[in-house]
Order: C-alpha cells, then sequence, then structure tokens
C-alpha cells in the first residue's frame, strides 16, 4: 500500500472554460435582477394606492445600482480575441474565491432580495443600510 500525497494546489482553468462559465454568471445575475425588479413592478401594479412615491425613487436607484453592478461584471469578463478570431484573454474569472467580483455578486443579491421583500412590506429597504455599513467597515 502507498500512500499517496494529495496537491493542495487548485487546477487552473483553460481561457475557454472561463469565457464559458463567465458567461453563464452573467446571464444568471442579469436573470436574478430582472426577476426582481419585475416581481416588484408586478406587486406595485396591483397595489398601486400603497406605493409611494419613496418607493419608486429606491427601486429606480437599486435597479441602477444593479445595472451598474452587471456592467462591472461584464467589463471584468470581457475576452480579447486576435484578428482571427483565436482567443488571446478570457477576461478575469467572475467565479474567482475571493475578489471584487464576489463582492459584486453580493451586492447584486442582496439588492435583489430586498426589491422581492420590500414589495411585502417598505420596511425592507432597510436591508439596503447592510451595504452601507459594508462599504464603510473597509
Amino acid at each position: 500500500m502507498t500512500s499517496e500525497k494529495k496537491s493542495t494546489k487548485q487546477a487552473t482553468k483553460g481561457q475557454k472554460q472561463i469565457v464559458e462559465e463567465n458567461a453563464a454568471t452573467l446571464n444568471f445575475y442579469r436573470n436574478m435582477s430582472v426577476a426582481a425588479v419585475a416581481i416588484y413592478l408586478l406587486f406595485c401594479g396591483v397595489f398601486w394606492s400603497t406605493t409611494s412615491s419613496f418607493d419608486i425613487v429606491l427601486i429606480c436607484l437599486s435597479a441602477f445600482a444593479q445595472f451598474c453592478c452587471y456592467r462591472f461584471m461584464a467589463y471584468m469578463a470581457k475576452a480579447k480575441y486576435s484578428e482571427t478570431g483565436q482567443l488571446l484573454d478570457g477576461g478575469i474569472d467572475l467565479n474567482m474565491e475571493s475578489g471584487i467580483s464576489e463582492h459584486i455578486k453580493d451586492a447584486i443579491i442582496l439588492t435583489s432580495a430586498t426589491e422581492v421583500l420590500s414589495s411585502i412590506s417598505s420596511y425592507f429597504w432597510l436591508i439596503l443600510l447592510v451595504v452601507c455599513h459594508q462599504i464603510a467597515s473597509f
């Protein structure tokens, strides 16, 4: 019996795999953002009499924040191709364990959850204060 030592080094990903995973990640977070805004707008349409102008301003600001986060992730993940169409650089891996993309994804998740929950009660908008606290703690 031989005891083989397993390497603790992570396997590296190929550039093509990074491009494919980044596209899937961007698709997932885009769909999450659109679904959260759509759910909120549906509830606002049904319960229009209880929707205040403050709620409308907050949904616009949070949707804009989600859009900015998504565009930043898309910019980071942008692949570079040669003139012949060969992949030169797959962009930054959005699925890295520790990196700025983790914080951006967390911001999209938190904002989406806040939008969906605030369709139930306007007090759920206070969850966005967690983002302010997180930024201040850096």
